[in-house]
């Protein structure tokens, strides 16, 4: 059996809710087969705009395309899409089989043609001899593969992921988001899948959508959008960081000078399209595994001296808090680095992994504000 690969194409889509803006102007390109995460905060809006995708919600302004075709004002069942909901939504009193048959049924498909596909779904996902069985007598991670061979034996042009994981325990999370990746490697699906853990979207995710306040905010390969986030909600949402505040005192290209303190820092901008002024304010952001406290083998590094106010011990890593000024950074260091609360340390940071953030918009000062960083 084979599943159709399409393009998804947002122009403006917007949804309102009375007075609140829940998808502000989205603008989206979902390549043939490709799998594409939206995260985001809880109420960022990613579950609406899945749901204005699915035809479950009425889009305000704006249009939805598969391929050439808009799709906009069609209702769901003419879409083709595959929904997974967060809570499975399966039928209580349908067997297994029954729940997966649910939607080649109301299609009016031949019985023989509607056993060939079920068997084929429960093959897929692993749930062959359980097809007698009612929802009750699964587990959470059987459900969630009914629920997953319900969406895909349908045959659709899209499948869309709610939150699909989110009641599984940690370690079945991990399990199964393997699984659906490596699903829809096979059936190369075009797929989008939405969810609040960082960490899952970075594991699973083609690229992914930042989403906040209805807007998309950033878009790019999970390591593209880590290593160079275009704001301080990216920067700060995806991954742990410390944020500093600094003032711009010299641009060279991408390097800027910047006085934090009494210090004078280097650091990058990490994207062509932000720009900083001299004498301008900015956000200085580093990640945890960036901040040394043994000098690496460059010239190009900063250095800052502080005092160990903190340390957890993880298993395969030590975390620290290292008090530079009034402010507290945080280092991920080998469990073996013998240091202990009360330490004098140097830490060091790399000129490239320094990254240099404007802070310009309403948005983002008032962000910055709830950080801490604007008094």
């Amino acid at each position: 059996m084979g599943l159709n690969m399409v393009n998804v194409k947002l122009r403006n889509v917007t949804k309102r809710f009375e007075d609140v803006v829940a998808v502000d102007h989205v603008n989206l390109d979902v390549k043939h087969g490709e799998f594409i995460v939206l995260v985001g905060p809880s109420g960022c809006g990613k579950t609406t705009l899945l749901r204005c995708i699915a035809g479950l919600e009425v889009v305000d302004e704006g249009r939805i395309y598969f391929d050439d075709e808009d799709i906009t004002d069609l209702p769901p069942y003419k879409r083709g899409t595959g929904m997974v909901f967060q809570n499975y939504a399966l039928w209580p009193h349908m067997t297994v089989y029954d729940n997966i048959a649910y939607g080649l049924r109301i299609r009016k498909l031949p019985k023989r043609e509607i056993d060939k596909r079920v068997k084929w779904a429960l093959k897929l996902v692993k749930l062959e001899g359980l097809e007698k069985r009612y929802p009750t007598q699964l587990s959470g991670g059987q459900q969630q593969r009914v629920a997953l061979a319900r969406a895909l034996v349908v045959e659709p042009k899209v499948l869309l992921l709610d939150e699909p994981l989110s009641n599984l325990d940690a370690k079945l999370r991990v399990e199964m988001r393997e699984e659906i990746k490596k699903l829809q490697r096979q059936l190369r699906i075009t797929t989008i899948y939405v969810t609040h853990d960082q960490e899952e979207a970075m594991t699973i995710a083609d690229r992914m959508a930042v989403m906040n306040k209805g807007r998309i905010l950033q878009v790019g390969k999970p390591d593209e959008v880590y290593r160079n986030p275009k704001n301080i909600f990216v920067a700060s949402f995806l991954g742990r960081c410390t944020i500093l505040w600094g003032k711009v005192l010299e641009v060279k290209g991408e390097n800027v000078k910047v006085l934090y303190g009494e210090k004078t820092l280097i650091g990058r901008i990490p994207s062509k399209e932000l720009k900083v002024d001299v004498k301008e304010k900015v956000a200085l952001v580093v990640r945890p595994e960036d901040v040394l406290l043994e000098k690496p083998d460059t010239d190009k590094v900063n250095v800052l001296e502080g005092v160990v106010d903190w340390i957890s011990y993880v298993g395969d890593r030590k975390d620290l808090r290292v008090k530079v000024c009034t402010d507290r950074i945080l280092s991920t260091v080998n469990p073996d680095v013998m240091v202990k609360p009360g330490d004098s340390v140097k830490v060091y940071i790399k000129y490239e992994d320094l990254l240099v953030l404007p802070v310009k918009s309403l948005e983002e000062l008032a962000y910055a504000k709830e950080m801490g960083l604007i008094k």
